[in-house]
């Protein structure tokens, strides 16, 4: 019999939503798994139509807890046991990727075990959006197709036609990407020079740049207790800003992160729907990533370039 032609989409329980959105501008309907959970809170998915010789798409991000990296591994695995032909991890939000390096003795490099670990379970290629560090792609040795969420924040940018533009990275190791969104605006740069005490809690925090009278746009990957940006952008206002925005693919938003952004001085904070939020707020704008990854499934699928999803 000739291999199966369509390509089937599912997910993991934590991107439902955002997976039935890709399915439908893919054009498709999501495949049927059911997970069944003991009482010890073990679970097991299970595919419950043919997979045999087919290309299957699982769309899962894997922020933490821990389950949501685990679903996505059991997913695979039986994909494989069921004899799929293609499996692509489709995974809009690579969690553990900041452990990208020993950055003290005896920790681990968190982001390059989870890459062994799709591989071993049996993923043949991956696709995620805004890493935390470009060079985990090294970290594996299938192919990774890493989409920039520029595509989609780019455009609604340029739609706010703001006056004295300027690109803003809210730390050191953000600044090549500031750089690159400043270039493709053609704006002016500044950047956040900061010290953390420890994880997630800013010591100091300085400005290298001059924002007076600028309308300024903070560029991040990802927002967890928004401590960073909030203090960047009250720093900002202080030195005579007109007014601070921020754009963050990844929306974790973790402890005190909603009412930080409430009371910060940000006029609004950008993300996509990468990760489903936990709460509302006035200040947050979700701008969706389906479109941007059905398309890239869709040529992956088809054998077609991606190479104009790359825009930074």
């Amino acid at each position: 019999m000739p291999f199966a032609t369509e390509a089937k989409i599912f997910t993991c329980s934590q991107s439902r939503y955002l997976a039935e959105e890709i399915a439908k501008a893919y054009g498709v309907k999501l495949g049927n798994v059911i997970t069944s959970t003991y009482s010890d809170g073990e679970f097991q998915p299970s595919y419950e139509e043919s997979i045999r010789g087919t290309r299957i798409f699982i769309i899962g991000s894997t922020h933490p807890g821990p389950e949501n990296l685990m679903e996505m591994l059991l997913m695979i695995d039986a994909a494989k046991r069921a004899s799929a032909r293609h499996i692509t991890a489709v995974m809009p939000y690579f969690g553990w990727a900041r452990q990208d390096r020993k950055d003290k003795p005896r920790v681990p490099i968190a982001a390059k075990l989870v890459a062994k670990m799709l591989e071993a379970a049996g993923a043949t290629r991956i696709i995620t959006m805004d890493l935390h560090a470009d060079q985990i792609q090294g970290f594996f040795e299938k192919p990774v197709d890493h989409l920039f969420a520029s595509t989609i924040f780019l455009p609604y940018l340029r739609s706010l036609n703001l006056d004295n533009l300027t690109i803003a990275s809210p730390d050191m190791g953000g600044s090549k990407r500031a750089y690159t969104y400043s270039k493709a605006l053609q704006s002016d740069v500044v950047i956040c020079y900061k010290q953390r005490a420890k994880a997630n809690v800013i010591s100091h925090m300085e400005l290298i740049g001059d924002v007076t009278g600028k309308n300024v746009v903070l560029v991040d990957d990802m927002v967890d207790t928004a401590g960073t940006l909030t203090k960047a952008a009250d720093l900002m206002m202080e030195r005579g800003a007109l007014s601070v925005r921020a754009i963050c693919t990844h929306p974790i938003l973790s402890g005190s992160a909603y009412e930080r952004l409430e009371n910060s001085a940000l006029e609004e904070l950008i993300v996509t729907d990468s990760i489903p939020l936990r709460n509302e707020s006035k200040k947050l704008r979700v701008l969706t990533c389906a479109n941007l990854f059905a398309e890239v499934m869709n040529n992956v699928h088809n054998n077609q370039s991606i190479s104009n999803k790359f825009v930074l």
